[in-house]
């Protein structure tokens, strides 16, 4: 397990970076928790070169799902860490250090076990 000043941190950390992947999410006119996408920002629906816009309008699907999978790796630390399994490789099932903890709060595999991958 890992040390209440290094949770407390960790936590902080982690729910800032839930808020700014909420924000960009619902800021490209998508919803966080479903597939619904209400309308797409930052795409001229009116643009003369439809395979111009078409290829914003895909450029910003991906940078939606890459924040939708990043929200969801969030939440999911966070809630290991109200489970009070923070910090426990998913793999082997021991201690992720918390140098690696700290510098990737998202770690779900200690050093060894993600070195074999």
């Amino acid at each position: 397990m890992t040390d209440d000043d290094l949770i407390t941190r960790v936590r902080k950390e982690l729910e800032s970076e839930r808020d700014a992947a909420i924000a960009e999410i619902r800021d490209y006119g998508a919803d966080p928790y479903s597939e619904r996408v209400d309308k797409l920002e930052g795409v001229d629906e009116n643009f003369a070169d439809l395979a111009q816009s078409t290829a914003e309008r895909s450029e910003i699907y991906a940078l939606i799902d890459q924040a939708r999978v990043r929200l969801g790796q969030v939440e999911a630390a966070l809630g290991k860490i109200d489970e009070g399994t923070y910090g426990v490789c998913e793999d082997c099932g021991g201690p992720i250090g918390e140098a690696r903890l700290e510098a990737r709060p998202l770690s779900v595999r200690c050093v060894d076990c993600a070195s074999q991958r």
